[in-house]
């Protein structure tokens, strides 16, 4: 499963990546593997997607939440 098709409340566990240039953007951005994350909004038009992770909020387009695989 990945960060994109979570909806609005639902909490993952982010395990790897699928893209190594996203990856190192994300990861710089907080997002470990390792760590939670949790939905809190998703656009009218599904685009972009708010997640909570490492203690703050984060915004992302879908293309790049895609690239992140949970647990």
């Amino acid at each position: 499963m990945t960060l994109s098709e979570l909806v609005p409340g639902e909490i993952g566990i982010v395990k790897e990546f699928t893209d190594l240039e996203m990856s190192v953007k994300l990861m710089e951005m907080g997002c470990l593997p390792g760590e939670s994350v949790t939905v809190s909004r998703v656009a009218p038009l599904g685009d972009p997607i708010a997640i909570n992770v490492s203690g703050y909020q984060l915004s992302l387009r879908k293309f790049e939440a895609s690239t992140i695989i949970l647990q």
